[in-house]
């Protein structure tokens, strides 16, 4: 059976977004990981009672204040949650144009 050019188009779709939507997947458990150590690094600055902590800045560690620390960690936890709600997002909009794709190819197919 010979497939036409156009079923052809739309399996390299289905495979490119295929392909998109495993990047948004690992970028996302990326982003998860991030907030993991996040949600650490802020329960040890809780429980720690001292007044300041080291953060380590590109090759080198600064003392700063536990309350910026834990601002920053907050304000970095708050972009990675969004971030992560906008690959949610992405991934959804990927997968339904995947199963429409699929059953498109599955008609054209039979």
């Amino acid at each position: 059976m010979e497939v036409s050019d156009h079923t052809k188009v739309m399996i390299g779709q289905y495979q490119s977004f295929q392909q998109q939507l495993q990047n948004v997947m690992i970028q996302k458990e990326s982003l998860k990981l991030q907030n993991l150590e996040i949600e650490r690094a802020l329960e040890e600055l809780h429980a720690s009672k001292e007044n300041s902590a080291y953060k380590i800045v590109g090759a080198i560690m600064v003392n700063k204040s536990i309350l910026n620390l834990k601002k920053e960690l907050a304000e970095s936890r708050e972009s990675i949650d969004l971030k992560i709600k906008s690959l949610e997002k992405s991934e959804e909009r990927l997968a339904e144009r995947i199963k429409d794709l699929q059953t498109k190819i599955k008609e054209v197919i039979k």
